[in-house]
């Protein structure tokens, strides 16, 4: 219906008439939480801000609207810190780190990480780190109930260089509206979200003037050149070896010597993937009988596959090939997120696995849980589907890394420059097949830093995978890491 100021023109080309703006959204509700004997209260703003661009013809141009999930203390100083937080993919929402680290709530799974129910539901997390920091999850366009304009193709921002601007954009907004400007702020990103978070260690200080005291990386990959098992590219060959060598570690597939302790084994998987594996493949095909017998014995004894296997590989072991090979006698397959879980195929002759096992376990258990705690306890309503993880990879585009590899490691150097104060995190698990510790390692050990800020970097290790989460013990452990580095940070 319309009224007397509002008509409808039908005389007007659709093509024509000029679009309404968005409107930005907002659900606020009150919570609390008791953290350490002690209760937290808490204010959680679930909305929505439009993103615009300057126009020269037209003004500001809504471009699109990032949804977003702001947890505030209530009664505490302007001046608390303020971690922003998302996940990877690209194309994943921010719902694992939220559900399952960072936020009051979490998702209920055994201490192993696997799902209990269905039907699933959320428990108080004591691990939050809530009580040291507000934390606002954003899920970048795509994902979660973020989406362009109407008539904006959402391709433009399935960019490495968009995807960082729109969300340090986001990021500014925020920042600007909330009065948080002179406030600690961290950033904390999973997966491609660390790919994510080292482009803004750049593009917030150099295009907005905005330094950070830390950044979070969790599951980290900066420079893809470590993933990539191109033809003629050895370099991830060398640096999945020794979280080949957990995994096989975890499901009882190394000799006794090195099954009796993980990082011993792990020790010495790294050495020699530093050291002669990496040696004889950049020999090639100049590899002597000799010497290439030697490196199939070691690559056996290391990975817990057969000789023949590994000869047939021509010493060069892909990832998919190894998730289906290690257990493909016992019928099953491993997961890549996190090598600890098992999964089944149509068959055990294939060369990959059909399914990923880490990731069946969470889908199911999160999607749930999300989409209930948005209506029931946010109270913030949209028929829109929530984008757990839609894939994108295929059609991202890296305009920027055309005939190179994305490295957004050398924008964390430009951040170290900006502000050599600036403290990073970055945490690991053994068992994670799809960012693996040693090429962090490697990504890290060639950022061409001073000694002062290497110093201010930190690893940590976890015995679960690309989720550490999951498992309840490393979880625990790293709420600790987390908490003692914010505040040293700070």
């Amino acid at each position: 219906m319309t009224d007397e100021n509002h008509k409808t023109d039908n005389s007007q080309k659709p093509e024509d008439s000029k679009l309404s703006p968005i409107e930005e959204t907002s659900s606020v509700t009150h919570h609390s939480i008791v953290f350490k004997g002690e209760e937290i209260q808490y204010t959680v703003t679930t909305g929505t801000i439009v993103l615009k661009e300057e126009d020269v013809d037209e003004g500001e141009k809504q471009k699109a609207s990032i949804f977003y999930i702001a947890y505030t203390k209530d009664a505490d100083s302007p001046d608390r810190p303020v971690t922003f937080s998302f996940n990877g993919g690209p194309g994943s929402s921010s719902v694992w780190l939220h559900l399952g680290l960072l936020g009051p709530k979490r998702v209920l799974m055994d201490d192993e990480g696997l799902p209990i129910g269905p039907p699933h539901q959320l428990t108080n997390n004591e691990y939050t780190l809530l009580d040291q920091t507000d934390l606002v999850f954003i899920d970048p366009v795509s994902t979660g109930y973020s989406r362009t304009v109407p008539k904006e193709k959402p391709e433009q921002f399935h960019t490495v260089k968009r995807d960082i601007e729109s969300v340090g954009d986001f990021i500014r907004i925020w920042t600007t509206r909330n009065k948080r400007w002179n406030c600690p702020k961290f950033l904390i990103g999973e997966s491609y979200g660390t790919t994510r978070a080292a482009g803004l260690a750049g593009y917030l200080q150099r295009r907005h003037g905005m330094y950070l005291n830390g950044i979070m990386f969790v599951s980290s990959i900066l420079n893809f050149i470590t993933a990539q098992f191109d033809e003629g590219n050895d370099l991830p060959h060398i640096l999945f070896l020794p979280t080949y060598t957990a995994s096989a570690w975890y499901h009882n597939k190394l000799s006794d010597d090195l099954q009796e302790d993980l990082e011993t084994a792990v020790q010495e998987a790294r050495e020699f993937a530093l050291g002669d594996y990496t040696h004889a493949l950049m020999k090639g095909n100049s590899l002597e009988k000799e010497e290439k017998d030697r490196i199939i014995t070691q690559l056996a004894r290391l990975t817990g596959l057969s000789e023949r296997y590994i000869e047939g590989t021509n010493l060069r072991i892909n990832i998919h090939r190894f998730c289906k090979e290690l257990l493909r006698e016992e019928g099953f397959t491993v997961g890549r997120f996190d090598s600890r879980f098992k999964g089944i195929d149509k068959d055990t002759v294939g060369e990959a696995h059909e399914l990923d096992p880490s990731y069946a376990v969470i889908l199911g258990p999160y999607t749930a849980c999300m989409y209930d705690y948005l209506r029931r306890d946010l109270e913030y309503e949209t028929d829109l589907p929530y984008e757990i993880l839609k894939s994108l990879y295929k059609t991202w585009t890296f305009e920027d890394y055309q005939n190179h590899y994305v490295n957004t490691a050398k924008d964390l150097r430009q951040g170290f420059q900006l502000h050599p104060g600036l403290k990073v995190i970055v945490c690991n698990g053994y068992y994670d097949l799809a960012t693996p510790f040693l090429a962090t390692e490697y990504t890290f050990n060639h950022i061409p830093l001073p000694q002062a800020q290497q110093g201010n970097i930190k690893m940590t290790y976890y015995r679960a995978g690309h989720m550490m989460y999951l498992h309840k013990p490393s979880l625990e452990k790293l709420s600790e890491d987390l908490h003692a580095f914010i505040q040293e940070a700070i």
